[in-house]
């Protein structure tokens, strides 16, 4: 009975390796290449407060170099090469010309880290008809929705995923009034915005929607903090809250809040209990395959940046290798099919929704040192995929596609 079940195994071998001498077998081989493009721009960061880290030089496309360096690996099994052509733009450079020379040089699949108006300016291009762009740097609701574009995926979570992972957790800890602190900047009312969408989608309560607007200016002098924390607890005194959700994207006061509210509330939003894509405690599902990865790459950790134009670029990678081609147009209608799944470190396989091009992901839920949870959380359902109880479901969605 062995030998039989053995001869059947040889057989089977056989017939694989026939079935692979037919004539495309030479250049098989040989091993097609796709090229698959990287497009940034630099943005002039605000030097970091005093022994603070500065943000890195390489951040995002760091997260795309290791992507080929893992679509290689995958790639050797099936013959399959990947190169990636960087084109990083400087502050106030021209960024449709760096699209120009991609696409030029025959390159049909692009990962940018770019701003929404950069990223939809790029996408508008006649040259963009025919090429597929996956934002991974750009968080804005209104690209997934009315500025939706037929030619543009999202691997970054929308604002609205990650406001809708924190208001369930939120939820499931019974922490249902909120106290929202908004800083002045187009990003902060942004995020500040997808909290409030979030907060009534689940039927949590809004107790007090304050702007902030004290400006410290003797952070550097003796006892500089006394002031700093005398300001924030007359700020949240008089309110009666369970946590404080704090939206300030450029860093300009979030890191004062804890510790120093009138009463003993947690923090969250973009500082404290942070949802995110990725972040140096996820170690679960073997994140840390992934992790110590990117640290032997680079010397340092993997941000939620580079985490989406890793994601991009292996979207890239997995989609040729399961569509067994490098040809652009066959691995794009993969990608962008039911058929596709990414393993993302995440627990469930990621995928693209149709109505949208955003990537479905589990968000992370984390401080500087632990991850404290991941959503979905299990007690939110739904009838297709319970990664679509964040961000914009089909019914509510106000992309059209052409």
């Amino acid at each position: 009975m062995l030998v039989r079940r053995l001869m059947i195994v040889i057989a089977l071998g056989a017939t694989v390796l026939l079935s692979r001498s037919g004539p495309g077998a030479a250049q098989e081989e040989a091993g097609a290449t796709l090229r698959i493009g990287f497009l940034a721009q630099a943005v002039m960061q605000e030097p970091p407060q005093p022994y603070l880290d500065a943000a890195p030089q390489d951040e995002g496309v760091a997260g795309a170099r290791l992507a080929i360096d893992d679509d290689n690996t995958t790639g050797r099994f099936v013959h399959q090469n990947f190169a990636l052509e960087e084109r990083i733009v400087p502050e106030g450079g021209d960024v449709a010309a760096g699209f120009r020379q991609l696409v030029a040089a025959g390159i049909r699949v692009v990962a940018t880290d770019l701003p929404a108006k950069a990223l939809l300016a790029v996408a508008d291009l006649p040259e963009a008809k025919g090429v597929t762009i996956l934002n991974a740097g750009s968080p804005d609701d209104e690209l997934r929705a009315k500025d939706c574009r037929a030619n543009v995926l999202h691997t970054l979570p929308s604002r609205a995923m990650l406001a809708d992972a924190l208001v369930e957790y939120l939820m499931v800890k019974q922490w249902r009034n909120i106290l929202l602190i908004t800083g002045p900047t187009q990003g902060d009312r942004a995020y500040a915005a997808a909290m409030r969408r979030a907060i009534a989608k689940f039927n949590a309560r809004l107790v007090a929607d304050k702007p902030w607007t004290y400006q410290p200016g003797a952070r550097r002098s003796d006892t500089g903090h006394y002031a700093v924390g005398a300001e924030v607890a007359r700020f949240t005194q008089g309110v009666s809250y369970d946590i404080l959700v704090v939206a300030d994207e450029d860093d300009e006061f979030g890191d004062y809040l804890a510790y120093a509210t009138y009463d003993p509330r947690l923090v969250a939003g973009t500082h404290g209990l942070t949802p995110t894509a990725w972040a140096r405690p996820h170690q679960e599902w073997g994140a840390t395959q992934l992790q110590d990865r990117f640290l032997r790459k680079t010397k340092r950790w993997m941000t939620a940046r580079d985490y989406a134009a890793w994601l991009a670029v292996r979207a890239i990678g997995e989609a040729a290798t399961r569509a067994q081609s490098v040809d652009p147009g066959p691995l794009v209608a993969y990608m962008r099919s039911d058929k596709f799944e990414l393993a993302g470190y995440k627990g469930m396989p990621l995928s693209f929704r149709p109505w949208d091009g955003q990537m479905r992901q589990a968000v992370l839920l984390t401080d500087s040192h632990a991850l404290v949870s991941v959503s979905p959380q299990p007690e939110f359902l739904h009838q297709f995929s319970p990664l679509d109880t964040l961000g914009i479901d089909r019914p509510e969605s106000q992309c059209h596609f052409p």
